[in-house]
């Protein structure tokens, strides 16, 4: 466990000064329990992985009284890596909803940040809140059976009220935020999409790798929304192969 000032998880070996830790942030009403997978076969290259249960979320539900927007979690996060971590900058890997967290932590704290990994990045500002649900609705038959049991017992734990305030941050930052904070976004960014994903679209995803100023988007066969999840060791080889520079 590593110290963020909020529950943390680590796969691999201590953080250490002038290696980059990859740090893997979930999705909305969730916890990092479902990056574990992504984060073991990390580790089993010789990486140092950090999963955080953001605060208000899973084991740090308790952090706070009330589910923080979107530029709160970021500010949380980015004090947690500047506490907990070694000073240089780390790889960030996001998925739905948590791509609007490290977002807005690159593009305000853009030394923390050596490369982004946006895995289904959501949400798209073009969808009301309705159609975005339904797209999740329409995502879940698609995803790995132990995704939907690990998804399931985290929504009862981080409980209905604060999952829907959560839904309804998210949606104000999509609108107001997101596409900004990823235009001043300056570190390599590799965007993700498992081609099954009903959440993030093919011409949402390649609009995000667009934004950023070093945007590469990839999609990755026999994946669905939870790309980390349901291919870890598919996405673990596309991972280590951009942080080292290779981007064909």
């Amino acid at each position: 466990m590593t110290d963020l000032g909020f529950y943390a998880r680590r796969c691999g070996p201590p953080p250490r000064e002038g290696r980059p830790t990859h740090v893997l942030v979930h999705g909305l009403g969730l916890s990092g329990r479902y990056f574990v997978p992504l984060a073991r076969r990390l580790a089993a290259s010789g990486a140092t992985a950090v999963v955080p249960d953001l605060p208000g979320n899973g084991r740090s539900r308790s952090a706070v009284r009330r589910a923080p927007d979107v530029g709160r979690l970021a500010d949380a996060l980015a004090r947690g890596l500047d506490r907990a971590l070694p000073p240089g900058p780390n790889v960030l890997v996001a998925n739905s909803v948590g791509c609007q967290v490290v977002a807005a932590l690159a593009a305000r704290r853009p030394h923390l940040v050596s490369h982004l990994v946006l895995v289904g990045p959501a949400l798209d500002p073009s969808a009301s809140g309705l159609r975005q649900f339904g797209r999740l609705v329409a995502d879940a038959p698609r995803e790995p059976l132990g995704l939907l049991t690990v998804a399931g017992v985290d929504y009862l734990v981080t409980g209905p009220l604060r999952c829907a305030a959560s839904f309804r941050h998210a949606l104000r930052d999509a609108a107001s935020a997101f596409e900004s904070n990823l235009s001043r976004v300056r570190a390599p960014t590799l965007v993700v999409r498992g081609a099954g994903d009903t959440i993030a679209s093919a011409a949402w995803t390649r609009r995000v790798a667009d934004l950023v100023a070093d945007g590469h988007a990839r999609d990755l066969p026999g994946a669905a929304h939870a790309a980390h999840f349901g291919a870890p060791d598919a996405l673990a080889a596309l991972i280590e192969k951009f942080t080292a520079g290779e981007r064909g």
